[in-house]
Formats: structure tokens, C-alpha cells, sequence
């Protein structure tokens, strides 16, 4: 899917020094497939001149919490950072492990929706059998 096609709503959440992290998640009971597409982080107006450290806190392969840093934005040298739609799944928290902000993060929240009957068809198209493969045979010359 496109990042800013159907299904696609805008994203952004702010990290300060009062608000040091934010949770990304979605109903539990919805039947879509949901991504966190992050394109930019950046320091907004009001950030002093420190060193300011965005982490992704999410699950890894083994369900444990993992902190992740994404980030390291500073006034004088890099205000700005382009993730390039970095994917992520919910739920995810961003979280501000230093400096005092303010921190935007911007993106797109991709909403897939399942189609009830697509899933249908695609089981049943693997219900199908599908005839073995044979070898060819060679045609043999007349001598």
C-alpha cells in the first residue's frame, strides 16, 4: 500500500519534557491490519541546543520489550531527521530518553482493511487440488 493512499490518515505526536512518551495502539478488537509508517522526526520551535534521543519501545521476536533508538537530534547540527516511512506495528511507544524537547514525529497510520470475501476465495482456492507434475515425455525417433 502507498503511504499516503487509501486507508492512509495522517500521524503525529509531540514529546516535551513534561510529556516524555507516547503509545501508538489500536483497538484490540479490530479485524484491520494496522502500520505506523514514521517519515520524519524534528525538533520544533522551542528546543534548546541539546542532544535529544527518540526511542522506539516495542516487542521483539521473543515478546520481550526492547528500547530502540531511532533518533538523535540536536539544534546546531541535525534538527531533522527523514525515516523514509519507517514501518512499525502497533502497539509501539516513542519516548524521549533525553533532552527536553519539544520532538514531532510525523507519518502515516496505514489501515488495511480484510475483506471477508477475499479470504473466503483465497480458501478455497487452496482447497483446490492441483494435478502432480510429471516429467515429459521424450518422443522417440522411428529408425
Amino acid at each position: 500500500m502507498e503511504p499516503h493512499g487509501p486507508g492512509s490518515v495522517l500521524f503525529g505526536c509531540e514529546l516535551t519534557a513534561s510529556t516524555k512518551s507516547y503509545t501508538f495502539q489500536v483497538d484490540e478488537e479490530d479485524d484491520s491490519d494496522h502500520v505506523l509508517a514514521l517519515s520524519v522526526v524534528c525538533l520544533t520551535d522551542g528546543a534548546k541546543d541539546e542532544c535529544n534521543v527518540v526511542e522506539v519501545v516495542g516487542r521483539n521476536h521473543e515478546n520481550q520489550e526492547i528500547a530502540v533508538p531511532v533518533a538523535n537530534l540536536k539544534l546546531s547540527c541535525q534538527p531533522l531527521l527523514s525515516l523514509d516511512n519507517f514501518k512499525l506495528q502497533p502497539p509501539v511507544t516513542f519516548r524521549l530518553a533525553a533532552g527536553s524537547g519539544p520532538v514531532h514525529l510525523a507519518g502515516w497510520h496505514q489501515i488495511m482493511h480484510r475483506d471477508d470475501a477475499s479470504f473466503e476465495e483465497e480458501d478455497d482456492m487452496s482447497e483446490e487440488e492441483i494435478a502432480p507434475i510429471t516429467p515429459a515425455k521424450k518422443e522417440r525417433r522411428k529408425q
